[in-house]
């Protein structure tokens, strides 16, 4: 691929996540995101940042947390006072933030490529979790579930159990989950009628695979997926209340490709529960053929299951057409990724071997938001 391929396919990806973070209803706090991953896609320094790393390290998102996690290091005035911490509400976004971030790429080119080299980009949003557990709902299982939570970072997807949740629809909310939880997931409800369980579904055993599971005890490691976290004040505090949710309950996390690994690991799990794979964000980033290969395997894996996908369209950009799961998309998702990147929510079954399942609604890439399409 040539440079200025590379730097074109930077700038989609760029311009797709700036576009996803600023719809014309989106809160103030969601500026910054956006116009973080603008400035990749505009300014010459951080496009070539971004254009020299490989297409499968995702390099925008990959060169916004090394430019996040440098300024934490740094703490340079005044750059570092426009990205919020834990508990600190949104800094005021003006007109000195784009010319400070282009001085500090400029200055710091060197050490955000070795940073980018040094690193993967791994993104922990638990707020997804909010996605999953309305899907645990269509399911509806009656049986207690065997969580293994597909490219699993930290593992903070595997805690679901142990947060608060607040849906909110109409004036209307409803709160189900750990009323002893340290915190609690908002997620609104901007359309249909997501089928919300009244309880949180039992769960028997949990395991998390990643191709680098990362120990949250760790605080470099901590720092890092803190930068990986979009620098929004909502989503700051949420990585932050879910670490201690993950340090205090330490989960089973397996080193592995999740194609190759995910027999052996499903097959140590109790038969009586009803198997749950979930990846959120994880499959799009796949090649297709270890997708077909991901696909092909589950009926073979003898018991029941489902897999519930909150991932982009394929490929991730403005073209995508495809569900991950080989679903059918309806319309209202392709009109929707069009206009930024929007995650498509989707459940697979397998019984007794036969394989079915559909799209069942949209939600936001930081959790904000879901759209009920079922």
């Amino acid at each position: 691929m040539s440079s200025d391929d590379a730097r074109d396919r930077v700038r989609d990806q760029a311009s797709g996540v700036a576009a996803g973070w600023s719809p014309p209803d989106a809160p103030p706090s969601w500026a910054l995101t956006a116009e973080l991953f603008r400035a990749i896609a505009e300014d010459d320094v951080l496009l070539d940042l971004a254009a020299a790393l490989p297409p499968d390290r995702l390099p925008p998102l990959l060169l916004s947390a090394a430019v996040r996690d440098l300024v934490a290091r740094e703490q340079p005035a005044p750059l570092a006072g426009y990205f919020p911490t834990p508990g600190s509400g949104q800094p005021v976004l003006d007109e000195g933030f784009r010319p400070a971030l282009a001085a500090f790429a400029r200055e710091h080119a060197e050490e955000l490529a070795r940073l980018c080299a040094a690193h993967r980009y791994q993104m922990n949003e638990v707020g997804r979790s909010a996605d999953v557990l309305a899907v645990l709902g269509d399911i509806a299982p009656d049986r207690p579930i065997a969580l293994v939570d597909l490219g699993t970072g930290a593992g903070l997807g595997l805690q679901l159990d142990r947060y608060r949740y607040r849906y909110a629809a109409d004036g209307r909310t409803r709160t189900v989950g750990d009323p002893d939880s340290p915190f609690e997931l908002h997620c609104a409800v901007r359309a249909g009628d997501p089928p919300v369980p009244a309880t949180v579904p039992t769960i028997a055993a949990r395991v998390g695979i990643d191709v680098e599971p990362l120990d949250l005890g760790v605080p470099e490691i901590r720092d890092w997926l803190a930068a990986c976290v979009p620098p929004e004040t909502g989503a700051v505090d949420r990585f932050a209340a879910a670490s201690a949710v993950v340090r205090a309950h330490p989960a089973p996390l397996v080193r592995g490709d999740l194609v190759e690994t995910v027999e052996r690991v499903c097959a140590d799990l109790p038969s009586e529960a009803l198997l749950v794979l979930v990846d959120t964000y994880v499959h799009v980033f796949l090649p297709d053929d270890d997708r077909a290969r991901f696909a092909a395997l589950l009926p073979r894996l003898g018991r029941d299951l489902e897999w519930i996908s909150v991932d982009p369209l394929v490929p991730l950009g403005p073209d995508g057409r495809d569900s991950v799961q080989g679903l059918p998309v309806p319309d209202r998702a392709v009109e929707a990724y069009r206009a930024g990147v929007t995650g498509v929510v989707g459940r697979l079954s397998v019984r007794d071997g036969a394989v079915s399942g559909r799209v069942l609604g949209l939600a936001h890439p930081g959790a904000a938001w879901l759209e009920w399409l079922a």
